[in-house]
């Protein structure tokens, strides 16, 4: 099975009332849409802050959800001196905390997380790439540093497009961009 690779720089989600408290009346403007359907970029864009460092300029990806979530790199995390868990979009349990810092305000949680590797698949292509139950998969990559990165997992939904999902250090790891093409492998 081939998939589109996605690479994912560092971004932050936020609820309707955090927005609110960084940008005011600003509307969420829309910059381009995502691969999959209703996600896009905005041109709102964020700091991050801890009390080692800032990092300028992270994007805010729309539409608004029902939690705020920073998503950064491993390599981000000693740039913030901040210690945040992998995982899943939305599983904020031991998340880090820092501050998100917009032109009208600042709001500071326990929101950040190294985002798990994870395929997006829609629920109706389950079956016909013999995934139905299936947790977790392998994700093979031909380039020069020619890589397989194991669990990850496997997100459905009927609104998903196919893709696979890798931070920026996993693809600078293994010379990867998006748009490549890359091979999953059931265990």
């Amino acid at each position: 099975m081939k998939v589109l690779l996605g690479i994912s720089n560092r971004h932050v989600h936020l609820t309707e009332d955090d927005y609110k408290t960084l940008f005011g009346d600003e509307p969420l403007e829309k910059v381009k849409d995502l691969v999959q359907p209703g996600e896009y970029a905005s041109n709102q864009k964020v700091s991050i802050k801890t009390e080692k460092s800032v990092i300028n300029n992270v994007r805010l990806l729309g539409p608004l959800r029902s939690y705020s979530q920073v998503e950064i790199s491993k390599t981000d995390s000693f740039t913030l001196g901040v210690k945040p868990p992998v995982r899943n979009s939305g599983d904020l349990e031991n998340a880090a905390e820092v501050t998100i810092v917009g032109p009208k305000g600042e709001v500071t949680k326990e929101c950040c997380i190294i985002a798990a590797r994870h395929l997006h698949i829609n629920t109706n292509d389950l079956e016909k790439y013999d995934l139905v139950g299936v947790e977790k998969v392998k994700a093979r990559i031909e380039s020069e540093k020619a890589t397989v990165f194991e669990d990850v997992y496997v997100k459905s939904s009927p609104n998903y497009e196919l893709e696979l999902h890798l931070d920026t250090d996993d693809g600078n790891g293994s010379l990867a961009k998006t748009g490549d093409e890359v091979e999953i492998i059931k265990y």
